[in-house]
């Protein structure tokens, strides 16, 4: 049986109502983590409801959440979500911005849902940042915010912000987080329980899931790859992919070099470097934000893993995108 409580304290999850959010994205946030809750018997997640003034915040379809004031909220959040829906690229309550601004400053990680990744931009908390957004909202935020780093994608771990695009897209988030905190045993589970077997990957529908791109068949294969893509800017050790796989090191690395012919931190390695080449071809972020946004721990290492990988340096790559692809070289690699 898996531990899933290896934190040894509930993680404080609080949820920022703006009003108008749509219930369904609410809810698909919600629900996941009290099932945990349910299903491992443990308080693994505390879930608080936030809103300017408190009390009841209705949503889109009047179904509401008992909420307590920002004054009273304080700090003491591991995560805290923006939920919004509506026009959110409009909203500018200064109050409310700065309050994001100060659980910023505090350390307390930042998400979006649906719209709520536009209110965290508002509040200046976005920057260096991958996230997505609702589809609706894409092409504005870009004309907003031509120096974002926004992504066509389902959802978007990037360190310590957590944003999704909405609608059912917060159950698929759940199930990464739920993973990654307490094993993928649990998180199919939570799925198993609210019949949602089709796990999105953060990628879909823009690129293949992992059985298809990999030709993967093997769970723990699956579940390492999941893993892997919502932790780009944070890598897990080779110990963490296993246990949060539910499969031994070792057997996880012999099962990834007898399937994809590396080992499980080469073929790591190389989906952080093809993410850190997507975002110099899309933007003007400084090398060395390109390498804190996936994972390594200066440019220097960057540049050496990256020359490495693809035969140029990035700054080199950046000016001219390269037609071919060398393989890894031994290199000496930091996180």
């Amino acid at each position: 049986m898996i531990d899933w409580n290896r934190q040894g304290r509930p993680q404080r999850y609080g949820f920022m109502l703006i009003e108008g959010y749509a219930l369904m994205s609410a809810a698909s946030a919600v629900e996941p983590l009290r099932a945990a809750n349910l299903l491992s018997e443990r308080r693994l997640y505390d879930l608080s409801f936030v809103s300017d003034q408190g009390g009841w915040m209705r949503s889109s379809v009047s179904g509401a959440f008992e909420t307590v004031p920002i004054s009273e909220a304080g700090t003491d959040l591991d995560i805290l979500f923006v939920v919004a829906g509506g026009n959110p690229l409009a909203y500018r309550d200064d109050r409310i911005l700065g309050w994001l601004r100060r659980l910023a400053r505090s350390g307390v990680a930042l998400g979006g849902i649906s719209g709520g990744a536009a209110i965290l931009a508002a509040a200046g908390v976005m920057s260096s940042r991958r996230f997505t957004i609702h589809w609706q909202h894409i092409e504005a935020m870009r004309e907003m915010y031509p120096d974002a780093l926004i992504e066509r994608r389902l959802f978007v771990i990037d360190r310590d912000r957590f944003t999704c695009a909405g609608g059912m897209a917060p159950l698929d988030m759940a199930h990464a987080l739920i993973a990654s905190d307490h094993g993928v045993e649990l998180a199919r589970a939570v799925s198993d329980w609210f019949i949602h077997t089709g796990i999105r990957q953060a990628e879909a529908p823009q690129q293949l899931d992992p059985v298809r791109k990999y030709d993967l068949h093997h769970p723990a294969l699956v579940a390492m790859v999941e893993l892997m893509t919502s932790h780009i800017a944070d890598p897990l050790k080779l110990e963490d992919l296993a246990y949060l796989s539910g499969i031994g090191a070792r057997q996880l690395e012999r099962l990834t070099k007898d399937q994809l012919g590396q080992s499980v931190m080469q073929f790591y390695r190389s989906l952080r470097l093809e993410k850190a080449d997507e975002i110099l071809q899309q933007s003007n972020l400084p090398l060395v934000e390109v390498a804190l946004a996936t994972g390594f721990s200066n440019r220097s290492h960057f540049s050496c893993a990256f020359q490495a990988h693809f035969g140029m340096g990035p700054a080199t790559r950046r000016k001219r995108p390269a037609t071919g692809k060398k393989l890894l070289r031994q290199c000496s690699f930091v996180r």
